[in-house]
This record gives structure tokens, sequence and C-alpha cells, in this order.
């Protein structure tokens, strides 16, 4: 199935703000919804030690079976956990509106599964932290940092509590890349009758000024209420005072780079608003 929407639940405290996104999601840009658990059963079994130089004769075999038969137990309690998070976001869903959701569990590890189908996703959707990941609010999980770098589909990176956004932000810097990301957002219907906000971190100079009049012209020639500013600092920070200021419902930013240089500045302020953002961040490529 081409052009859906597909999100990946598992156990954690996201899965609702997923469903919640996922379903808002569909619906505006009028595409079919999949929901995807993948069940990865050695994802969280700690190293094991090699004991078998410690065993008696027979005992190691006993010991191989005995933990083939829990890798089985384990296994067999992953797939039905899962089932039981597909089918309640599938009626969660259904409550938000979206006709008939689609789920799917599939085995393996998530980033391989996740970049094995992208080739049908118009957008995914997943939560900041997953199952695994540590509670630390700072804190963004291995995995999820993984599929936004070997991902090439927009990524909606959203919180536990869901609330339809009215103001937006993009982060912008006058290259090609960003233009496009701006060109994108203003034909969205993700994004029909929102506020949108344009920011450029960096010193305030003619050529920046004209960027950010671009940007803004572009977007209110597609009818949306924009306005911006240029702002000095960091990145991450300017970004993170802006959004407070103005009371700013979702982040719009770009990618990593693919050139090393651009890869250490955008790749890390991307890395750092991920981790520090309590709004949904929405990642173009």
């Amino acid at each position: 199935m081409t052009d859906q929407v597909l999100a990946a639940i598992d156990g954690s405290q996201f899965s609702e703000g997923v469903c919640d996104y996922a379903a808002w999601a569909s619906l505006a840009m009028e595409a079919p919804l999949t929901f995807v658990h993948v069940v990865d059963n050695h994802s969280d079994v700690p190293e094991e030690q090699n004991l078998s130089g410690n065993l008696r004769f027979g005992a190691r075999e006993r010991l191989m079976k005995e933990l083939s038969d829990l890798d089985e137990q384990r296994a067999k309690v992953n797939r039905e956990q899962g089932k039981l998070m597909l089918e309640a976001a599938k009626e969660r869903a259904i409550e938000d509106g979206v006709s008939d959701p689609i789920t799917r569990q599939l085995n393996g590890t998530l980033v391989e599964t996740l970049v094995e189908l992208e080739k049908d996703v118009r957008l995914l959707v997943v939560g900041k932290r997953g199952e695994t990941a540590h509670q630390a609010s700072g804190h963004l999980g291995s995995n999820l940092e993984r599929v936004v770098r070997e991902m090439h589909r927009p990524i909606l990176m959203v919180p536990k509590t869901f609330k339809r956004p009215e103001k937006i932000l993009m982060a912008f810097d006058g290259s090609k890349t960003a233009r496009k990301g701006v060109e994108m957002l203003a034909r969205s219907p993700l994004f029909v009758g929102t506020e949108c906000h344009v920011l450029i971190v960096g010193a305030e100079t003619a050529e920046r000024r004209s960027e950010l009049e671009w940007a803004l012209s572009t977007l209110r020639e597609a009818g949306h209420q924009a306005e911006g500013a240029i702002r000095a600092g960091e990145v991450d920070e300017a970004l993170q005072a802006y959004e407070k200021e103005h009371g700013i419902h979702l982040l719009v930013m770009g990618a990593y780079g693919h050139s090393r240089i651009r890869h250490l500045l955008v790749g890390s302020t991307t890395t750092a608003m991920l981790r520090g953002s309590r709004i949904p961040v929405l990642i173009l490529r």
C-alpha cells in the first residue's frame, strides 16, 4: 500500500500519543493508516555469559534446552502482547474517526523493518522514546536516532498526549533543502489553517532578511498566517526560546545532512532538539 501513514507502536507510555497523532495525520492527508508492531525477541536480553567451561558433562545440553524453551516462551508472550496493542491502537484510531486502519505485526529489528517498509510510507509516526529507552526526560533511544538517520521519509516524533497543532514553527537556514521544506509545509494538508512561524538563527543580515521574507511570502501565498524572526545564539536554544514565547504546538526541522560538515552542524542540532523538545517534531527529508 503506497502513501500510507505508518505508526510504530510498542508498550511504552507514548503509544497513545502515536495513535492519536497518526489518526490526525491520516485524516488530514486522506491517507491510509497502518499500525506496525515489531517483535524483536532479543532486544531486551542482556548479553549472555558463557558458562560452558564451568559446566559438567550433560549440564550444558540441559541448560541450552532450557534457554531455548525460555526464548520460545518469551517470543510467544511478545507476539501476544503485540497483538493486543495493535487491536487497542486500531480501536482508538476508529474512535478518532479513521474508517479502516490496518495492523501488522512483523519480526525483526525496529530500524531495519521500518527502512524496508519506507517505500510505501508517506509519513512515519513514532514516540519520542521506545519501550526500552531510559525514562530520563533528556534521553532519546538509540533506535529512534537510527530511524531518523536512516529513513528517507518525513518522520513525526510525538509526545505522550495529543494536541491538534494550531501554531507551527519551522527552523529555516535559507538552504535549498530548507526552501523545499517551506514549499512542502505551505502545501501540506496537515497544516491547512495553521499559523506558521519561521525562525532563522544567526546574525541579522540583508541576505537573511531576504531569505526570511521569501519564506513568509511563500507561506502567505498558500493561505497561511505567517510571521518570523531572526535570532542570534545557539540554534537549539533559540528555537526552544521562540517555541515557549509564542506557544508553538509543533516544530518542523530538516534532518541530518550528508556532508561531514553538514552532518556535524545540522545533525547535532536536530538531535539536541529531539532530546529537549516537549512538543511534536516533524523531521523533513
